[in-house]
């Protein structure tokens, strides 16, 4: 898997990483992957409590260790006490990316009124971009179709692995060259 680029795939939830219940937002964001990435990727996979430090060290694990240029989170981004996802990505970020929480939670607003409660965002970590979904596989479909466009030129920007896209599935933006 040496050409193979390692794309983080972070599952925070109490009651999964206990296996009370089965993970369905980490398989669903690879589905969603596959489906639009045609360059050769593999997950790194965690399935992790709603523990911020554990969050914040598996970000870290993720991003410096692994060499994962893209980190895709799914839980924790809802107003719950426990739910601490964003927090702990602003943590270890060295830029927030807030347009992505913008966009998702506009698309999202268009299927339910709830979103508004969802406070998914996106930063930067070295050459790392991590990206926090919603929880449930279908509103995970709806928010990586938004942002989706704007990943592989995010991440030729901080210089991560060259990511791309099936035109036919998404379409992702990069300027044309002068």
């Amino acid at each position: 898997m040496s050409n193979s680029v390692p794309i983080g795939i972070l599952t925070v939830s109490d009651r999964a990483s206990r296996g009370v219940y089965e993970d369905k937002g980490g398989p669903a964001i690879v589905d969603e992957l596959t489906r639009y990435l045609t360059s050769p990727w593999h997950p790194v996979a965690r399935v992790i409590p709603d523990e911020r430090a554990v969050i914040e060290a598996t970000l870290i694990e993720l991003a410096d260790r692994e060499g994962c240029s893209l980190i895709v989170t799914t839980g924790g981004t809802g107003p719950a006490p426990r739910d601490v996802t964003p927090e702990a990505t602003e943590a270890v970020c060295d830029k927030m990316m807030p347009g992505f929480g913008e966009l998702m939670r506009a698309v999202s607003l268009k299927v339910v009124p709830t979103a508004i409660l969802s406070r998914q965002t996106a930063g930067i970590r070295g050459q790392s971009l991590i990206i926090n979904l919603p929880g449930k596989p279908s509103a995970i479909a709806d928010c990586l179709v938004a942002v989706m466009p704007a990943v592989p030129y995010c991440i030729d920007l901080i210089d991560g692995a060259f990511l791309e896209t099936d035109p036919a599935v998404c379409k992702a933006f990069r300027p044309k060259a002068t």
